[in-house]
């Protein structure tokens, strides 16, 4: 699946709740996520730009892959493959008994609502600070992506630029 995504640092983040909540997007889920970050024994994924990552949240697990970002998208589109696990601590102990090394671990506190069909994620990551994620629908009907993120963005207020980024990128870059 394709993850077309916008995601701007922001400064207040109950301004950008109160205009979803008055756009009808419902209740929030808040939820605290722990996402570990892993690195491959054959070939090393900060060089060939895919992630690794294990994340809890809710009382539940889920393994994703993320491929190379796609250079021909303004904003931040790559491949995304999830997949639940019953156990995070049996596939901890098989990545690291097949030579995967964790790299690092971003923890974020992240209220998903449904927002004229988009995701919005308003995140508070540790050492990082407060975002904003809009992400488009995973569908093939989906026929311009990053316009229909970009005039979400624009109804709910948000500016500044773009970041391409992941949590994980921003977090390594501040060590």
């Amino acid at each position: 699946m394709l993850e077309v995504e916008i995601k701007v640092r922001v400064p207040d983040l109950a301004r950008i709740r109160e205009r979803v909540l008055l756009g009808h997007a419902g209740s929030p889920a808040k939820v605290h996520e722990r996402d570990l970050y892993y690195n491959a024994p054959h070939r090393d994924f900060g060089t060939t730009d895919e992630a690794l990552r294990l994340r809890y949240a809710g009382g539940s697990c889920t393994l994703t892959y993320k491929g190379k970002k796609k250079t021909e998208y303004r904003y931040k589109a790559r491949e995304e493959l999830n997949c639940g696990v019953d156990s995070g601590e049996i596939l901890e102990q098989i990545l690291q008994r097949l030579g995967f090394c964790r790299v690092a671990e971003v923890e974020k506190w992240r209220e998903y609502f449904s927002y004229r069909g988009a995701t919005v994620s308003l995140d508070e990551v540790k050492g990082l600070g407060s975002f904003v994620e809009i992400e488009a629908p995973g569908s093939p009907m989906q026929e311009d992506p990053e316009e229909f993120v970009r005039v979400i963005a624009e109804e709910l207020g948000i500016e500044g630029e773009p970041i391409l980024s992941s949590y994980l990128e921003l977090l390594l870059a501040t060590r």
